[in-house]
C-alpha cells in the first residue's frame, strides 16, 4: 500500500453509459478528498464532454502516470488521448475499447503497487477482471453480504455446474474475506439450500443431502462457523438472515433477489478471492439515462468507501502476519454457536418451514 494517503484507482465505464456522470458527482464536493486520493482512468476528451453536456463543474487534475497524482485533488490519468465518437445510451464497440483500455491501464497500475485498490464505473469490459477461479462475488449492503457459489449460468445448468468441492472453495474464501477483508473475528455465514423446502428430504432433489450437508461438515471441520442449508424464501421472510455476517447463495437469482428488495439502492458488488481490492457500484451503465443528469452517484461512492475500508483492513491484518508469535497453546472448541444455528429437526422435516434456528441470539462482536 501507499506509504502516504490510500490511492483508488477508478475507472471511467461505458463512455456512452453514466460512469463518467456519477463519477462527476461524486467529486462536486470536494470534502470526500480527506479521505483518499483519486485517480479517474480515461480520457481528458470524453470527461470534458461529459462535463459540458451534464452542466457540472467537477474541477480535473489531468496527469500522465499515476506517479504524479495530487492529494486533494481529482486526478485524470490520460489512458488514451485519440478521438473517439461518442453516442449517448448506445453501447459500441468504440465505447466498450475505450472501457477495456481504462481496465487495462488501471490494473497495471494496480499490480506496480500504484494504487491501492481499483473501482471500476459500470462497463461490460469489467468482467474480463472477475474471471478467475479464485473470485468471489459478492453484493454488499451495510451489513447485508451474499456471495453467490456459480456467476452467470443458465438455471438449467446450475445443479450441474454446483459441487461439493465448489461449495466448500466459495466458503473457504467467503471466511477468509469476512475476517481479513471485513475484519469479522469468528464469522457466521449461511448456506442456502438449491432446491425449494430444502429439497423436502430427497422429495424435490438430493442436493442437500449429497451436496451441500457434506459441503457443510467439511467446513466445520476447518474450523468455519457455516450453518444450513436453509430454504430461501423463509430464511429471508422470517428476518434469520440478520443473525449471519454472510449468506452464500447457489445461484445469481437465489441471491441477487432478496438482496434487491432489502437493499433497492446504493448496493456495493465486491469481489473476493482476489491479490487487489475490487468494488464497483450494483448497477449497469443505464444507457436509458444517459446524458440526462438523472444518474445517482450513490452507489459509487459506497463502492469507494468500500474499497476504502478494505485497503485498509488487509494492511493491518497482514501486518502482523509477516513474522506471527507461535501458539503456545492450543483453544478449546466451542460448539455452542452450533447448536444455536442447527435446523431443529420437526422443522427438517417439514416442507413448509425448514430455517428458524432455535432461539434468537444477540449480533456478536466484531
Amino acid at each position: 500500500m501507499n506509504d502516504n494517503r490510500i490511492r483508488i484507482a477508478i475507472t471511467h465505464g461505458d463512455t456512452n453509459g453514466i460512469g463518467l456522470e456519477i463519477i462527476l458527482k461524486a467529486f462536486e464536493d470536494l470534502t470526500i478528498l480527506e479521505l483518499f486520493t483519486p485517480i479517474i482512468y480515461g480520457s481528458p476528451k470524453v470527461a470534458t464532454y461529459h462535463r459540458k453536456v451534464l452542466g457540472l463543474q467537477t474541477q480535473l487534475n489531468t496527469i500522465a502516470d499515476a506517479k504524479d497524482a495530487k492529494d486533494g485533488k481529482v486526478n485524470l490519468l490520460t489512458v488514451f488521448d485519440d478521438e473517439i465518437k461518442i453516442e449517448l445510451g448506445q453501447q459500441t464497440p468504440d465505447s466498450e475499447e475505450a472501457a477495456r483500455k481504462a481496465i487495462e491501464k488501471a490494473r497495471q497500475d494496480l499490480e506496480e503497487g500504484l494504487v491501492d485498490a481499483l473501482v471500476t464505473a459500470p462497463a461490460a469490459a469489467n468482467n474480463n477482471l472477475t474471471k478467475s477461479p479464485q473470485a468471489l462475488s459478492m453484493l454488499v449492503h451495510d451489513d447485508l453480504r451474499i456471495a453467490l457459489v456459480t456467476k452467470n449460468v443458465a438455471i438449467k445448468d446450475v445443479a450441474e455446474a454446483i459441487t461439493k468441492q465448489k461449495i466448500v472453495e466459495k466458503a473457504t474464501t467467503l471466511h477468509t474475506c469476512l475476517k481479513r477483508d471485513m475484519r469479522i473475528s469468528n464469522p457466521r455465514i449461511a448456506i442456502l439450500a438449491l432446491n425449494p423446502h430444502a429439497g423436502a428430504n430427497g422429495l424435490l432433489g438430493d442436493e442437500e443431502e449429497e451436496l451441500i450437508k457434506p459441503a457443510i461438515n467439511e467446513l466445520e471441520q476447518k474450523g468455519i462457523q457455516a450453518f444450513g442449508p436453509y430454504a430461501t424464501d423463509s430464511f429471508f421472510a422470517n428476518g434469520d438472515f440478520t443473525r449471519f455476517d454472510a449468506i452464500l447463495a447457489m445461484y445469481y437469482d437465489q441471491g441477487m433477489a432478496p438482496f434487491k428488495a432489502l437493499a433497492p439502492d446504493n448496493g456495493v458488488r465486491y469481489t473476493a478471492g482476489l491479490p487487489f481490492v475490487l468494488t464497483a457500484p450494483d448497477h449497469g451503465s443505464c444507457f436509458e439515462i444517459a446524458g440526462q443528469n438523472k444518474a445517482d452517484e450513490h452507489a459509487l461512492l459506497n463502492a469507494i468507501y468500500l474499497a476504502i475500508d478494505v485497503a485498509r483492513n488487509r494492511s493491518t491484518y497482514d501486518e502482523p502476519m509477516t513474522n506471527p508469535l507461535p501458539k503456545l497453546y492450543h483453544e478449546k472448541r466451542d460448539d455452542s454457536e452450533k447448536v444455536r444455528f442447527t435446523i431443529p429437526k420437526a422443522k427438517e422435516h417439514s416442507q413448509h418451514d425448514n430455517t428458524k434456528p432455535q432461539q434468537r441470539v444477540t449480533q456478536h462482536e466484531e
